[in-house]
């Protein structure tokens, strides 16, 4: 009977209070109806006879701890999703760096990985790829670590193949990977241009300026005051000129960065404008 019991609002602050304290994982700013929804699923998956145990073992338990993470951020993600967002980055984003001696991306909300190693497989097609580096970065070193490995279900490859090619893939897909049983190994050559590393968007600072930042479905999870200050950091981050790509759901309108920017077209991703002299 454990998934019956409600955990009350008080309760979940409680919960958020301990997990700041003792780990420095920040999760006050994130949206409360989304939070509420996962710690109960995680609470009642767990069969936990009571808040306090469940409580008790967070604190007390860090493995426990990183599986409670790992089940209350959103891990929902696949490649090339969202192809004609992909076909927009191809054609009109990342042809921009021809020139440039070095190429910076920033991939906020990586987790398993997937999207990193799509834009890795844009870039080599653009012939982009020898200059330029990917930071996929992701609260959760949980997904950091199967993201690191490369490997995705065969199970899935169907749909990405069908995506890759949405998206103007102009290659066999299959040809950037070998079967290994049930799953597929992507190459060395894509994640070697890979960086994998822990950073939380809500208290981590800014750590390179870079050419391009993706943050996709991820600010939706946030409080209208937190998305500000993500936002903010992405500016912060992000050179005259680069290019800032978010969610189908997501927005800079209203936000304190808004008149920097301009929206390139129906897609989300807004270019920062040069500095007025």
């Amino acid at each position: 009977m454990s998934n019956q019991i409600t955990i009350s609002d008080e309760q979940i602050e409680f919960l958020l209070a301990d997990v700041l304290a003792w780990y420095g994982y920040d999760f006050t700013g994130y949206s409360r109806a989304s939070l509420r929804r996962r710690i109960h699923r995680v609470f009642g998956l767990d069969k936990q006879v009571s808040f306090a145990e469940f409580r008790y073992k967070i604190i007390n338990d860090k493995s426990y701890f990183k599986r409670f993470v790992e089940q209350i951020t959103v891990n929902v993600t696949e490649m090339f999703r969202d192809p004609a967002f992909y076909k927009t980055l191809r054609n009109l984003v990342l042809p921009h760096f021809g020139t440039y001696p070095f190429i910076r991306i920033w991939l906020a909300g990586c987790s398993t990985g997937e999207e990193a190693y799509s834009i890795a497989i844009v870039l080599k097609e653009l012939n982009l790829l020898n200059k330029s580096l990917i930071y996929a970065t992701d609260i959760n070193p949980i997904v950091l670590e199967k993201a690191s490995q490369a490997m995705f279900p065969m199970s899935q490859m169907k749909q990405y193949s069908e995506n890759y090619i949405s998206s103007g893939g102009i290659k066999d897909f299959s040809s950037y990977y070998s079967a290994n049983y049930s799953l597929a190994k992507f190459g060395d050559e894509l994640k070697s241009k890979i960086i994998f590393s822990t950073h939380n968007l809500v208290s981590d600072h800014s750590f390179n300026e870079f050419q391009l930042i993706l943050c996709r479905n991820v600010l939706i999870y946030f409080d209208r005051s937190l998305q500000f200050n993500v936002l903010q950091l992405f500016d912060q981050s992000l050179e005259n000129l680069g290019y800032l790509a978010l969610g189908t759901k997501e927005t800079i309108d209203f936000s304190p960065i808004t008149k920097k920017y301009k929206r390139l077209n129906t897609e989300k991703i807004w270019r920062k404008q040069g500095e007025r002299v």
